[in-house]
């Protein structure tokens, strides 16, 4: 609870005390009350109880041991790129996904409570909302900051109280913890979005009626052209890939995880053969989830 600023602590304190009382309805976030993550929770799970965790590997955890049902986890964002972090934990979780959202991000401006934009000098939000405004922060001459979480650098600054300082955050954020309105739509682009992964225990039984994804992760073997083999065989059997990441595994340069994203489920024939492939031509292969598919534009 410490790591939360203070005027987030009493929010953090009943979000908690309510999750634990049902946990199954429990759908734990990274961040404080009045984070993306949070509007994510309230937009695609609404029967939900928001729990807010400090971190990403505090969310999934609290699905892992049972504390929640479900986790809303950020995973990446068209402006800005992909969560990291992510690409590292999910594979290693043990969670399924469930589904996906896409939140419309509009990020505005917050200073402490009767501050004015010509007193703000320095702005602090999590580097990714930063990264998504940082022509408009150029524009208006601010330096920027990392932090945590965007809702809680918004009660930061209400913490601080410093007319000089500002938060990168939702207007839900500022309505949570009573901070100025200094300016909004400060983001870079108006179809700004970042995607979000629903996580739970167990994968979704199928089948799933209507447009689906499948996400999967694989090792590829250290041999020449061992990844155009491996994803060979989604295209000659016509199965579309829709995001491909990879990272560095074992702490050495020779061998990689690749983590991806395909139309589809494994029950139809074309998906089927292009799994049979994939496996031959890699190490090891682990199905994340199938879920239905999310319009991105749709909100």
């Amino acid at each position: 609870m410490e790591q939360y600023p203070p005027p987030a602590r009493i929010l953090v304190a009943a979000m908690r005390e309510a999750a634990a009382a049902d946990p199954s309805r429990a759908v734990a976030f990274q961040g404080a009350p009045g984070a993306y993550s949070h509007q994510a929770v309230r937009e695609a799970c609404p029967d939900g109880l928001p729990l807010p965790c400090f971190s990403f590997e505090e969310a999934m955890e609290a699905v892992q041991d049972g504390r929640a049902g479900r986790a809303a986890i950020p995973i990446e964002n068209n402006l800005h790129g992909r969560v990291a972090d992510v690409h590292t934990l999910l594979p290693e979780s043990g969670l399924f996904v469930t589904g996906e959202h896409f939140v419309k991000v509009e990020h505005c401006l917050l200073g402490a409570p009767g501050a004015v934009l010509e007193q703000v000098r320095e702005v602090i939000s999590h580097p990714q909302a930063v990264g998504q405004c940082r022509k408009r922060l150029r524009s208006l001459g601010l330096r920027s900051a990392g932090f945590a979480d965007t809702a809680g650098a918004a009660a930061e600054v209400v913490a601080r109280a410093d007319p000089g300082l500002a938060a990168l955050a939702s207007r839900l954020a500022g309505e949570l913890y009573g901070n100025s309105l200094l300016d909004a739509g400060m983001q870079d682009a108006d179809h700004n979005r970042t995607r979000f992964l629903i996580l739970a225990r167990s994968p979704l039984p199928g089948p799933i009626a209507g447009p689906a994804k499948t996400t999967l992760s694989f090792e590829v073997k250290n041999i020449p052209a061992a990844l155009f083999k491996a994803l060979g065989g989604f295209a000659t059997n016509g199965v579309n890939l829709t995001r491909l990441e990879s990272q560095l595994r074992g702490g050495g340069f020779t061998a990689a995880d690749f983590l991806i994203d395909i139309e589809g489920t494994p029950d139809l024939p074309g998906v089927a053969r292009a799994l049979e492939e994939l496996r031959f031509h890699t190490k090891w292969v682990r199905l994340l989830g199938s879920y239905p598919a999310a319009d991105a534009f749709t909100s």
